[in-house]
């Protein structure tokens, strides 16, 4: 039995194949990259997977955390290279969804691969009971089905499906594996049609368009209340839609309709004018046009009825402008799904078919009602799943108008409120079909806040941030103000968080569950203060948070901070100065406050000059001016980091820092680390003094300025930004090579800052920032 796997094979070079490639290159697992040899003459016999190796280089997103990555991935071919198979621990097929190809490629493997080895397919669909079908009993005991969802760096769902045959310590391995080296959410499902969430996801599709043609509503229509508005993505439903491609989403809907019976193979049958576009090759994103075309600069919506592109709509109606006050997305469904509203009305005609069916589902797709829910949300991007949905809205409710509209409701749904429990989910258990409560099974890596908030586990909490003890004598600090801004609230709470910890525990975290760590200080206060020329304001919160970067860079505790998704500007000048950062693989971070007419102001200049001068191996003679040059490179073009392996290039993040493949493990992990700094006698660092490049240094770096000024690629107001974080970096009118401590340097940088704030087209920055979410060049 294989207890790591160390070398993987992907049969198949197509999106999905070189992308499982690449995501396993971004693991540090080698993996032969297979497919075809070409049928024409003299042509390279490795031709198909080595143009997907090139195209991965070009994809946005893009489907690597560093392009280094590539050099992981061995391209290759089914003839000269099939012995190969004998020498890797997985084999992943990816090739067309046929099953008799499928059979073919399955068979091939079977004779070349190593007694113990195991084989996967990802198929989005097709019965893997029936590849395995006459292969060795080697071969089937190892053999199951990975379903992955495109593009798999980016998207949580990893579906894992096993045959009768399956070894279920090969099961096991392989839902361990997923989740902790490859990242992702592991959910295990059945061998029926399109397993779970492209079962469920299509089906509300479906339904959907079914009730926009029968509605009278236009797509764009749809789309404007069919996205965030509902917990869902920002794609909504068409959009979705033509990002998937429509001959992708055609083929998934085919295959649940030749598989199963009664009313859902109805809602399988694609309507016509999909049929249609298809035929007149309207795929969507990748032919240029599909339910939407964007032309110029406008973007246009296709009339089913006339298959012309009209001008994009939105729906508007006083009911969705009422709901959309409701506070939380719980109170926002509860309010929309039983108006009497025509978008209400709408809504609830798409959503309650979907929780219908969910509930028909559980037991045929998976074995609970929580697999479907994680399903959905990893894999479509749900906020909550259709269960949770369910709950929110009140299930006694719901079932009740869906009998009222003639929508069966399954027998144990109705069992179940029949016998006084009133929602699916309660205190970390859910509602089996058998009638019983059963605990929800959460792997300890994971560490949810909300529910150690619920079992009174806050320390002290403030409008901006909640301190929480998370155990083991660790706490951590989580922001709680919009965007998870940095105000006076959250730097008070810094301040209290260390004090709390050196006295009585073993350290910090800094870390939390939003959808960003943090996109930088809170831009509006600053704005408001320079607008009324309260220079002491900003003054004084400049200073404060420069003092708060030092208590967590001084703290006598480690602190480890846990950054996430966008850690922009003082999100990135937080997490500077911890002992350790543990990044999560999807970290963008960047100190990026040249955008809105400003310069770091938190000691974010001073941090990444001396994180750059920390990494300067010992015995290297150090170019002071060159690191001098990297730092305000990165500072004033306001580089940001595509993935943490890349923000370790930009130096944000030392070799040194951790790295967290699966998010939700990254506050254990970020605790992990407090924990070890802790036991091995955690020292904090000693102040130092800090070489800077002075008055020549000074005058090197506006010479570059200077020249992209004349070019005409940075505007007059760029160039002052420019030379303010000049002179700071180098450290003002002194000779080269001179040593200031860190207060001087955090000086020159406040005053910098505030002279900029006071600048009437930096703060038309701030105000562009706020009011349209863009950057302004003026």
């Amino acid at each position: 039995m294989i207890d790591r796997i160390k070398k993987v094979a992907v049969i198949g070079s197509g999106v999905m194949g070189a992308g499982i490639a690449a995501h396993l290159a971004n693991v540090g697992i080698p993996t032969l990259l297979l497919d075809i040899v070409p049928k024409a003459e003299n042509a390279d016999r490795n031709q198909l997977a080595n143009t997907a190796l090139k195209r991965l280089l070009k994809e946005k997103p893009a489907p690597l955390t560093h392009r280094k990555r590539l050099s992981f991935i061995t391209p290759g071919n089914m003839e000269d290279d099939i012995e190969k198979l004998a020498e890797v621990d997985w084999i992943i097929e990816v090739v067309v969804e046929n099953l008799q190809v499928k059979k073919q490629v399955m068979k091939l493997i079977d004779e070349h691969r190593r007694t113990g080895s195991i084989v996967s397919s990802n198929t989005s669909g097709i019965s893997v009971e029936a590849m395995a079908d006459s292969r060795s009993e080697d071969f089937q005991a190892h053999f199951l089905g990975t379903h992955f969802f495109n593009p798999p760096r980016y998207l949580k769902l990893l579906e894992v499906i096993p045959t009768t045959h399956t070894n279920q310590e090969v099961l096991d391995f392989m839902k361990q594996f997923g989740e902790e080296v490859l990242g992702k959410g592991v959910v295990e499902a059945k061998d029926t049609p399109n397993f779970i969430a492209n079962r469920i996801g299509t089906y509300g599709l479906l339904v959907t368009v079914r009730e926009m043609l029968a509605a009278g509503f236009s797509i764009g229509e749809v789309d404007s209340i069919t996205g965030t508005l509902i917990g869902r993505p920002k794609s909504a439903t068409f959009r979705t839609l033509d990002v998937v491609g429509l001959d992708t989403f055609i083929h998934v809907a085919q295959n649940v309709y030749d598989h199963v019976e009664g009313a859902e193979k109805q809602v399988f049958a694609v309507p016509e004018f999909m049929k249609k576009m298809q035929e007149q090759h309207l795929l969507g994103s990748k032919a240029g046009k599909g339910f939407y075309w964007k032309k110029g600069k406008d973007i246009l919506e296709l009339n089913p009825e006339t298959f012309q592109y009209e001008p994009r709509k939105k729906l508007k109606t006083t009911g969705l402008e009422m709901a959309k006050q409701a506070k939380g997305l719980e109170n926002r469904l509860k309010a929309l799904l039983y108006s009497d509203d025509r978008a209400g009305q709408f809504l609830w005609n798409i959503i309650a078919p979907v929780l219908a069916i969910s509930a028909e589902l559980v037991g045929e797709i998976a074995d609970d009602l929580v697999a479907i829910d994680q399903a959905m949300k990893w894999g479509f991007g749900w906020k909550i799943g259709p269960f949770e949905l369910w709950d929110a809205i009140g299930v006694e409710e719901a079932v009740q108008k869906m009998e009222t509209d003639g929508i069966a409701v399954p027998g144990w749904v109705k069992t179940m409120v029949e016998s006084g429990h009133s929602s699916f989910y309660h205190d970390e258990q859910f509602y089996g079909r058998n009638g019983e409560y059963q605990p929800i099974k959460r792997n300890p890596k994971e560490i949810d806040l909300r529910l150690l908030e619920k079992q009174g586990k806050i320390v002290k909490k403030n409008s901006g941030a909640n301190l929480i003890d998370i155990g083991d004598g660790v706490l951590l600090l989580e922001f709680q103000s919009p965007n998870n801004a940095i105000g006076f609230d959250i730097i008070q709470m810094i301040n209290y968080a260390i004090d709390e910890v050196e006295k009585n525990y073993k350290g910090l975290v800094i870390g939390n569950q939003g959808k960003n760590f943090c996109v930088g200080a809170n831009i509006a206060m600053i704005l408001m203060a320079a607008q009324d020329d309260d220079v002491f304001e900003v003054d004084l919160v400049v200073r404060k948070f420069q003092e708060a970067m030092l208590q967590i860079k001084y703290s006598e505790k480690p602190v480890v901070v846990a950054p996430f998704g966008m850690t922009l500007g003082g999100g990135a000048e937080v997490s500077l100065p911890a002992a350790h950062i543990q990044a999560s693989m999807e970290t963008y971070i960047g100190l990026v406050e040249t955008g809105v007419g400003l310069i770091p102001g938190g000691g974010g200049n001073k941090e990444l000059y001396l994180k750059i001068l920390r990494n300067i191996p010992e015995g290297v003679e150090v170019d002071l001016q060159a690191v001098a040059n990297r730092v305000f490179e990165t500072i004033a073009l306001a580089k940001v980091s595509t993935s943490a392996e890349e923000a370790i290039e930009n130096n944000y993040l030392s070799h040194t820092d951790g790295i967290s493949v699966n998010h939700d493990h990254l506050l254990w992990d970020a605790k992990q680390r407090v924990m070890t700094l802790y036991e091995q006698g955690y020292q904090p660092p000693a102040p130092e003094k800090i070489p800077v490049t002075g008055e020549t240094g000074y005058a090197a770096l506006l010479v570059g300025a200077e020249a992209m000024r004349l070019s005409g690629y940075i505007s007059d107001h760029d160039m002052k930004i420019a030379k303010k974080l000049a002179y700071v970096i180098a450290g003002g009118n002194l000779p080269y090579g001179t040593l200031v401590d860190e207060q001087y340097l955090l000086n020159l940088e406040r005053e910098a800052f505030i002279q900029l704030v006071s600048e009437p087209k930096s703060q038309q920055r701030m105000q562009h920032i706020l009011m349209k979410g863009k950057p302004l060049r003026n």
